[in-house]
């Protein structure tokens, strides 16, 4: 209790007690809240399952398909005779990939030969078909790496490197 002396207040001293629990209590919430912030910076431990997938995926390996692709159109355009040249290159994330496509270079020759033969001129000349047959050239490939081989990776992509159609 307090008492006037004076005309000041004198105060009791508190519970010593009471105060290091009080100051006990405060440090503990500090703590818990400090770490809640860390945990929540950091994030809930779990791993992304994307970031996991983008941090494993290994550096693209491009393999050029030397020989260019020269086809004349079985369905012609306007009765004229057309023709085209693409050259391409292919790319994976496997050596094992490439060079299943080096081994197998002649059979995808042939296969890619007889797709780009039965196109249509006039549908490659917009960009719309030219982004269709690539993706056709990929299929192409993949389906004969699967049939021929046992690997379970694929091809990721075809990149047309020379597309001339006149």
């Amino acid at each position: 209790m307090a008492e006037q002396k004076d005309d000041i207040d004198v105060a009791e001293p508190a519970n010593n007690k009471t105060i290091k629990l009080l100051i006990g209590l405060i440090a503990v919430l500090l703590l818990a809240v400090i770490g809640l912030g860390v945990f929540m910076l950091m994030g809930n431990g779990e791993a992304d399952p994307a970031t996991e997938q983008s941090s494993a995926k290994q550096a693209p390996i491009y393999y050029s398909i030397d020989d260019p692709f020269i086809v004349n159109f079985s369905e012609q355009s306007d009765e004229q005779v057309r023709y085209m040249q693409v050259k391409m290159k292919v790319m994976a994330r496997s050596q094992a990939v490439i060079d299943s496509v080096k081994v197998h270079l002649p059979a995808i020759q042939h296969e890619l030969l007889m797709l780009l033969y039965s196109q249509k001129y006039d549908d490659l000349q917009t960009s719309e078909g030219s982004q269709v047959l690539q993706q056709a050239c990929l299929e192409t490939i993949n389906r004969i790496l699967k049939s021929e081989t046992s690997l379970e990776d694929e091809l990721e992509a075809v990149y047309f490197t020379s597309f001339i159609m006149q």
